[in-house]
């Protein structure tokens, strides 16, 4: 049986953490930033962590992934 391959789209998106999570990177941060307030931005800065209930789904699409 072949191995599986890593989701390459997923790879470029995710990032594995020291203790074995995953870091994502916040959706509405590429334009329009005059619609939204400071502090909306600066908290958009900021990596967030995989939710729970995408984990395992998201884990198995990068499971070639060191």
């Amino acid at each position: 049986m072949p191995k599986q391959k890593t989701h390459r789209a997923s790879a470029k998106r995710f990032k594995r953490t020291s203790s074995g999570g995953l870091k994502r990177f916040r959706a509405y941060t590429s334009h329009r930033f005059h619609g939204k307030t400071k502090k909306q931005r600066r908290h958009l800065r900021k990596a967030a962590m995989v939710h729970s209930g995408d984990f395992k789904r998201i884990k198995a699409m990068l499971s070639q992934m060191k």
